[in-house]
């Protein structure tokens, strides 16, 4: 860089970044007055993650039922009543039909993405399309930075399925990444100790290591501050006050089946997590072997739909019940998501494709003001007809439930970067 630009006390770079950030002051003055951003109670979130494209008109959006056969469109599914007047569900949201007054199902996710499952992914993590340089940080990732954990002892963001370069912190650094398990039944893998190593050899292991350290001069990279820190954090986490949360087997076991399968004690163990001040976690429903396509139910994909539909009803259900008796329901943002819908229309082997012009995504708890379903899509959930949600708006009606200022900018280094890319709240999930 020219030193000679920085006499008079600012430079070039800093002049544009400035500039930028006045503008987008003032932007935003002009759409919502100063003092009156929305803020919200929520102090964690646990946020679901449908891999493959949930169909909303086979779920949360249910329509006419069409017939793949005669290749009429529409839903796949029968329709039932839910609590919430004029809101149904799927049939096979048996579980959830009497408790949508605690959950909102936000029917006009919109985003640009149709045919790529990888492109779609990173917008439904990130909040916005892949552009320039900037590598956004995941959604999960800003809430860590914001928030923090809620305690000492434990991680602020816990990925419980396959790691994704989607779910990192991008340029927040390593440090706000995710410490992830793709099991239930134990923790992190790296965490537990080796067999034949107790807690004294652990203890004698630690006491060495701080010596080695302190014969080292300090460091100044900030790559290998990370790597302390990792260090630093792994051998905290590794003591039995965070692993105890692993022991699924300390629940009852009317509660542990009521859950269901396997997503379902995923989502036992993120309520555990969250118990013990985990700030976000996500939980991947993949497992695909129940349907042999997962969510993306093109061809004979759809045939046993109905089973992934009835895990996610059970388990989510129970979620929502466990958090309401333990009075942490307001305080625990349930978010599920995934990368877009599937069109009413069927394909020639019966099942659907992609649809990114309206799809649902789904609220639950977290202090807001829910009505069992918000905005609306036309007569085959085709087309949005009031109140469009775009995926900046969606992410900053979490960021709001969690108190996180929504229209701040995070910096990738001197560059400013609008933590939502200009979102708004659902402003009615508020009042």
């Amino acid at each position: 860089m020219n030193n000679s630009s920085s006499k008079s006390g600012v430079n070039r770079r800093q002049f544009l970044a400035a500039s930028a950030a006045t503008a987008m002051a003032t932007s935003v003055a002009g759409a919502m007055p100063m003092g009156s951003r929305i803020s919200g109670q929520a102090e964690h979130v646990i946020s679901i993650w449908l891999g493959g494209g949930m169909g909303q008109v086979d779920t949360f959006d249910p329509k006419a039922k069409g017939d793949p056969q005669a290749k009429k469109p529409g839903s796949y599914y029968e329709s039932i009543p839910t609590c919430v007047n004029d809101v149904q569900v799927c049939e096979h949201l048996a579980k959830l039909a009497p408790i949508m007054d605690r959950v909102t199902a936000v029917r006009t996710v919109n985003h640009a993405v149709i045919d790529e499952h990888a492109a779609a992914t990173n917008w439904m993590h990130v909040g916005r399309p892949v552009s320039g340089t900037v590598v956004y940080p995941s959604l999960g990732s800003i809430v860590a930075h914001e928030r923090g954990a809620a305690s000492d002892e434990v991680p602020a963001y816990v990925l419980i399925g396959y790691p994704n370069a989607t779910r990192g912190p991008g340029f927040l650094g390593a440090q706000h990444s995710y410490l992830y398990l793709t099991e239930t039944g134990r923790g992190p893998a790296g965490l537990s100790p080796p067999l034949g190593v107790d807690r004294e050899r652990q203890h004698r292991r630690e006491s060495f290591l701080t010596k080695l350290r302190s014969l080292q001069p300090e460091t100044r990279e900030a790559a290998l501050k990370d790597y302390d820190a990792t260090i630093d954090l792994s051998l905290k986490l590794s003591g039995p006050e965070f692993m105890s949360s692993f022991d699924l087997d300390r629940e009852s076991a009317d509660l542990r089946e009521g859950y269901g399968g396997e997503f379902g004690q995923r989502c036992l163990l993120a309520r555990r997590l969250v118990e013990r001040g985990v700030r976000f976690i996500e939980v991947s429903h993949n497992l695909n072997f129940l349907n042999g396509a997962g969510w993306d139910v093109h061809n004979g994909g759809i045939l046993e739909q109905h089973k992934l539909i009835q895990e996610l009803d059970t388990a989510m259900a129970a979620l929502i019940l466990d958090l309401e008796q333990r009075k942490m329901l307001d305080k625990t943002l349930i978010v599920v998501t995934t990368e877009f819908g599937r069109p009413p229309e069927f394909d020639s082997g019966g099942g659907r494709g992609h649809q990114g012009s309206a799809f649902t995504c789904v609220l639950a708890g977290g202090g807001l003001k829910h009505s069992g379903a918000y905005g609306q899509t036309d007569e085959l959930g085709k087309k949005i007809v009031s109140n469009p949600v775009s995926v900046p708006d969606f992410f900053a009606t979490i960021h709001a439930a969690m108190g996180i200022d929504y229209a701040k900018s995070l910096y990738d280094g001197d560059r400013p970067v609008p933590i939502t890319d200009g979102g708004q709240p659902i402003k009615a999930l508020f009042t």
